[in-house]
């Protein structure tokens, strides 16, 4: 490698017609490029250059060598550049873990669109709630949802998500509409596992409630699907819901009230990424922002 740097800078010393002008077109110092010149000449054992206080000129070797370090150079480069263009096209397969009800209910459609924008790209996802060791197991990316826990892994935020509450029209019917965060300790409130109270925000008001429900759930679709029953009063990010708002399976409840919003971000062991995992990352940076 130090060779082929020698030669590039011969050549750029010969196209240049001085050490001066190689000098400003390489950003290497005067006195470092006639020093480099000499080893390489002392290493092949021909004088390359006549120097003189004003240009160099070829010796006759100079000459021969000067072409045969033009080509190898210039093959060089294009050989280098060739393979960034390859590095920098988005191939091979993409190993990605993701919680489950956020990938199946939400970015189902997502994939489906990055997938259409870079076919050259393969999928390998793992839905799990885990928290997978990116170090010692085969994945590029994990999606997370929540605050971030102290790692050493690369943490980069996607987006926010804010949960508000939703409920179905036939559970309104049923058991009426709350018309204060405090009503809600008289409702079915749909939680993820043991969770007993729900923190709400309006404006700069925030109040704590507590809730209470016959189901114990771990998992937020089994907590959309019983919502859109009329099984009780859900708060999850709208994300989760569209689909079901825009079919009018659920109702906004308490519009001006939401609860604290939802990081998510993407998981990585280290900042040099392959070009396929800073698409994917770059890409759900747009979409979901």
């Amino acid at each position: 490698m130090e060779l082929l740097n020698d030669m590039a800078l011969f050549v750029e010393v010969v196209k240049a017609k001085g050490f001066r002008g190689a000098s400003e077109a390489t950003g290497v110092p005067n006195s470092t490029l006639s020093r480099r010149i000499s080893a390489l000449e002392k290493a092949i054992g021909l004088r390359l250059l006549h120097r003189t206080t004003r240009k160099v000129e070829l010796t006759e070797a100079g000459q021969i060598y000067f072409e045969r370090c033009k080509r190898i150079v210039d093959e060089a480069r294009l050989a280098h550049e060739q393979l960034g263009e390859m590095l920098a096209q988005p191939s091979g397969v993409l190993r990605v873990s993701l919680p489950v009800d956020f990938a199946v209910i939400y970015m189902a459609p997502l994939i489906a669109e990055f997938a259409e924008r870079y076919p050259g790209i393969g999928f390998d996802f793992d839905l799990t709630p885990r928290h997978v060791d990116l170090v010692s197991e085969p994945y590029d990316i994990a999606i997370r949802m929540g605050e971030p826990e102290s790692s050493h892994l690369i943490a980069r935020p996607l987006a926010s998500l804010v949960p508000r509450l939703y409920a179905a029209p036939r559970y309104l019917e049923r058991s009426g509409e709350p018309k204060e965060p405090a009503d809600l300790e008289q409702h079915e409130c749909l939680n993820i596992l043991k969770a007993n109270t729900w923190t709400l925000h309006k404006a700069s008001a925030s109040i704590q409630v507590s809730t209470s429900s016959r189901f114990t759930i771990n998992s937020v679709g089994l907590i959309r699907r019983l919502a859109t029953l009329g099984m009780g009063i859900m708060l999850v990010p709208e994300a989760i819901v569209m689909d079901d708002l825009a079919a009018g399976r659920l109702l906004r409840v308490l519009d001006h009230w939401h609860g604290k919003p939802t990081p998510v971000y993407a998981l990585t062991e280290t900042r040099l990424l392959p070009a396929k995992t800073q698409r994917f990352i770059e890409f759900l940076k747009e979409r979901l922002g």
